[in-house]
């Protein structure tokens, strides 16, 4: 009973490699293998680096976050490689007068300027504007659409 068993498994490994044996030549491996592009760390972080383009402010402030400061610093140093004319737009929300949130946007705008100056971009390539509560991102009441309001933004 032994061999009988030895002769079947003999005879099924038998049949599986000539079942799977072919008559095409074998590829060499520069046939298959496609050439590979190789990235350094520092282009792939590069290219998916995302910096924010809106800055949020406090309820009546127009000092800026530590998030937008860290953000701000990354478009001074694309803006001193690059140099290109930019819009700082500046917004409040509903509460107060017209001509306060007019005025508080315009704050809210140099504040983000003079920083950029600072850090070494051209003054002549900034451009300051106030919308005050005119241009809302959301439209509604409460604290969490007047925090959304509350901003500017760089184009």
């Amino acid at each position: 009973m032994k061999k009988l068993y030895s002769a079947v498994a003999f005879a099924a490994a038998f049949g599986l490699m000539t079942g799977c044996s072919s008559n095409k030549p074998v590829e060499t491996v520069e046939e298959v293998v496609e050439p590979v592009v190789v990235e350094t760390v520092e282009d792939t972080v590069e290219e998916a680096v995302v910096i924010d383009t809106t800055f949020y402010f406090e309820f009546d402030s127009a000092d800026l976050t530590m998030a937008a400061r860290a953000a701000l610093m990354l478009h001074a140093e694309q803006l001193a490689a690059s140099p290109r004319a930019v819009r700082l737009e500046g917004h409040g929300d509903e509460r107060g007068s017209r001509e306060y949130n007019m005025a508080l946007g315009e704050r809210r705008a140099n504040a983000v300027r003079d920083f950029l100056v600072i850090q070494g971009v051209n003054a002549g390539s900034l451009e300051t504007v106030s919308y005050g509560e005119e241009r809302p991102a959301e439209m509604g009441s409460g604290e969490m659409v007047w925090s959304k309001n509350r901003r500017v933004e760089l184009k």
